[in-house]
């Protein structure tokens, strides 16, 4: 039986023997983290992948992020580590339902959050992430906004946007949800002393308890820079243990135990392992049109913020 350190090594050496760039979402385990080149958030992992000397590119993370990256470096071989990983609120609405969701909002610029599938990109007008999201929408010189898909992103970015009209439609993420009040209650009397940090993908009412609102990077560069030595992470728990490897000296605590993102958890460390070797994984491929469209909504993420 090998050890994570040998599947580790065996990694290390085939990657370089294949000329291979390996990307890690944050959520993905810290083993995997280890042998990976560059880790973050989604959007971010895709723009740094343009500018990597490898040719082939391995995403471990789920199929919208994978898509994203093979939009933005089609000459590049991209791969999604395991085949299986997607990401329910990506595929919550379909093209038929955002074209009808068009017509039933003619005149609206239709603003979409990164975690959407390319071919839903293809309709929209611009693409944010969650740390961008109030400052490009604040520069769309129209007034009505189609947000899709995630209602609780939407509600928050609504919020610091009263000037705007955003409608929203029924969508979000099924791992944020999983917190509640209740859970920050509990979380808070368990540890008085804890700043809490959620991601406004969680529900209004948590994200209203919060010390800080912010994107995985953010809650991570924020908990680290902090002069704070308790947090209360409310955000996918895998979160918790790579602050605690990157902060020893300062204590993380899961808002719950319930918020882990089983997507992100399909892929293992074989599986990186598989597609080194060629007998894993799943090449992403694009019709060149479909990817031409979806780049276009990205392009003016880019221009306007």
């Amino acid at each position: 039986m090998n050890t994570i350190a040998e599947i580790q090594k065996q990694i290390m050496e085939l990657k370089k023997e294949k000329d291979f760039c390996i990307l890690a979402h944050c959520y993905q385990s810290q083993e995997i983290l280890e042998v990976a080149d560059i880790v973050g958030d989604s959007y971010a992992l895709s723009k740094k992948a343009v500018e990597v000397p490898q040719q082939n590119v391995l995403m471990c993370g789920v199929r919208f992020m994978a898509e994203t990256t093979k939009i933005l470096s089609p000459q590049k071989t991209v791969y999604l580590s395991n085949p299986s990983a997607g990401c329910p609120m990506a595929e919550q609405l379909d093209y038929d339902m955002l074209s009808q969701l068009k017509e039933m909002y003619p005149g609206y610029t239709v603003v979409a959050y990164i975690n959407t599938t390319a071919k839903l990109k293809t309709l929209c007008d611009v693409c944010v992430t969650s740390s961008s999201a109030i400052k490009i929408i604040s520069n769309i010189e129209n007034k009505d906004i189609l947000f899709i898909p995630d209602c609780n992103l939407g509600d928050y970015i609504k919020k610091q946007l009263p000037d705007k009209n955003i409608k929203l439609v029924h969508g979000g993420c099924p791992t944020h949800v999983r917190m509640s009040v209740k859970d920050v209650k509990r979380a808070r009397a368990a540890h008085p002393e804890a700043l809490l940090l959620v991601h406004p993908e969680c529900l209004p009412e948590v994200v209203a308890e919060a010390d800080y609102v912010g994107s995985t990077t953010g809650i991570m560069d924020f908990a680290e820079k902090s002069e704070a030595k308790e947090f209360i992470i409310g955000t996918e728990n895998s979160i918790v243990q790579h602050l605690q490897f990157s902060c020893p000296d300062k204590a993380f605590f899961a808002l719950s135990k319930d918020c882990v993102c089983h997507n992100m958890k399909a892929t293992t460390l074989v599986d990186v392992l598989r597609v080194l070797n060629g007998t894993g994984g799943e090449e992403i491929v694009l019709d060149e049109e479909m990817r031409l469209q979806a780049k276009h909504s990205i392009e003016e993420m880019v221009r306007l913020g």
